[in-house]
C-alpha cells in the first residue's frame, strides 16, 4: 500500500497550486464594520446622507430622527420633537431639512445647527411617506403613503418651507419622482405600475408608460439622458427606460422586498437592497444595457440603505426583530428587540 500513497500523495501536490491559483470572482461589497446603537422597539423607514456629508439622518419612527456620523463610527444628535420621522430630505442649499412624519405633518430644522424650525400638519388623513426636490423650480414635493383611492402631493417652497400647493392624483400609492433639472418629473404609481411624466411647474401629466412591475423607485442619470426605475412585488427588477418615448431598454430582476436603491456613478454600478435579506449589484454597460453582477446576502429585513458619494461606501440599517403571527386575516405582527439597531458598514471593491 506504501507506494499506493505516495503516488497519490504526489498527485495532491502537483495538483494543488493550480487549485490555488484559481482565484473566484472579486467580491463587489465586503462589510467592513457594524455598529449597535441604543434603541427601543421601533422599525424606521428612510435613511439619507446629507449631500457632501459625512453624516447619515436615519428615519427612526419611534426613536426620532437620528443623525449619525458614518466617518467616526457613531451618533451625532437624535433631533428634537421627531417621533414618527419616516422620509428625510436634506438641501445644503438652503440650509434646510424636512422629514415626512407618520403623523402627517412636517417637520423643518436647521441642517447646520440641527434646531428644529417647525412641525406643520400637512395631511390630516394618514402619514406621509418621503419628499424629493425639483432642482428646476425649488420646490420641494412631499407625498402621502398609501390611501384608499387619491395620492396627494404638497408641493413646498424648500427655502422657506410655505406651502405653495396641493396636487392629488387617483393613485393609491405614489413614491418620489425623479427630476431631470429640465422640467420634468418622472414619478411612479406603485399599485398600479406605471410611470408618469409630469410637467415640472404645473405637475400636468404629458405621458403615462406601464412598466409591467410595482415601480417605487426612480432616478434620472443626466450622464446618458436615461432612467433608471426600480421595483417591488412579484416581479421584483431594475431598469432601463428611454425618458422621450418611454421604452424599457433593459431589465434586471432583484431581490424581494426592494425598499432603497443606490447608483454609483463612479463605478457605474446599481445596489437594490432587499427585505429578503440581499442586496441586488448590477453593472450599467453603456447607455441603455444592464448586467447582474452578484447578489450579497445580508441579514432578513435589511431593507434600507443609502450610499456615501465620497467613497462609495454603503451604510445599510436594520435590526433583530420577532414576528407573530396576525389575528384572523389580518397580517403578521413584527416586533423589534430594543438595543439592536445597528448601522453596517459595506466597502466596496
Amino acid at each position: 500500500m506504501k507506494p499506493v500513497l505516495s503516488v497519490f500523495a504526489a498527485a495532491l501536490l502537483v495538483a494543488a497550486p493550480g487549485f490555488a491559483q484559481e482565484a473566484g470572482p472579486e467580491l463587489p461589497y465586503a462589510m467592513t464594520s457594524s455598529v449597535t446603537l441604543p434603541s427601543t422597539d421601533t422599525g424606521w423607514d428612510y435613511v439619507k446622507f446629507e449631500p457632501g456629508s459625512a453624516r447619515l439622518f436615519m428615519g427612526r419612527l419611534g426613536d426620532g430622527l437620528t443623525v449619525y456620523d458614518v466617518d467616526r463610527g457613531q451618533p451625532i444628535k437624535t433631533m428634537e420633537n421627531s417621533r414618527g420621522a419616516n422620509g428625510p430630505v436634506l438641501l445644503p442649499k438652503y440650509n434646510r431639512g424636512y422629514v415626512a412624519m407618520d403623523d402627517g405633518s412636517l417637520l423643518s430644522f436647521d441642517l447646520k445647527t440641527l434646531t428644529v424650525i417647525a412641525r406643520t400638519k400637512l395631511a390630516s388623513d394618514g402619514g406621509l411617506n418621503s419628499g424629493s426636490l425639483d432642482p428646476a423650480t425649488g420646490r420641494l414635493h412631499v407625498i402621502t403613503g398609501t390611501r384608499p383611492s387619491e395620492a396627494t402631493w404638497f408641493s413646498i417652497d424648500a427655502a422657506t418651507g410655505k406651502l405653495l400647493a396641493t396636487t392629488r392624483f387617483p393613485f393609491r400609492k405614489m413614491d418620489d419622482p425623479a427630476a431631470d433639472g429640465k422640467g420634468h418629473l418622472y414619478a411612479p404609481a406603485r399599485l398600479d405600475g406605471i410611470v408618469l411624466k409630469l410637467d415640472s411647474r404645473t405637475l400636468a401629466e404629458q405621458a403615462r408608460w406601464d412598466v409591467g412591475c410595482n415601480v417605487s423607485k426612480m432616478k434620472y442619470l443626466a450622464a446618458t439622458d436615461r432612467l433608471l426605475g426600480a421595483c417591488t412585488g412579484d416581479k421584483p427588477a431594475v431598469f432601463l427606460m428611454d425618458p422621450v418615448s418611454g421604452k424599457i431598454l433593459s431589465r434586471v430582476t432583484i431581490g424581494k422586498g426592494l425598499d432603497a436603491l443606490a447608483y454609483d456613478d463612479e463605478r457605474e454600478r446599481i445596489v437594490s437592497s432587499n427585505y429578503e435579506g440581499s442586496m441586488t449589484v448590477i453593472q450599467r454597460e453603456g447607455p441603455d444595457s444592464l448586467r447582474l453582477v452578484a447578489t450579497v446576502r445580508t441579514a432578513y429585513g435589511a431593507r434600507m440603505m443609502d450610499m456615501d458619494h465620497r467613497t462609495g461606501r454603503l451604510y445599510l440599517v436594520n435590526a433583530d426583530s420577532t414576528d407573530f403571527p396576525g389575528k384572523g386575516d389580518e397580517e403578521e405582527v413584527t416586533r423589534y428587540h430594543p438595543d439592536s439597531f445597528r448601522v453596517e458598514t459595506w466597502q466596496p471593491n
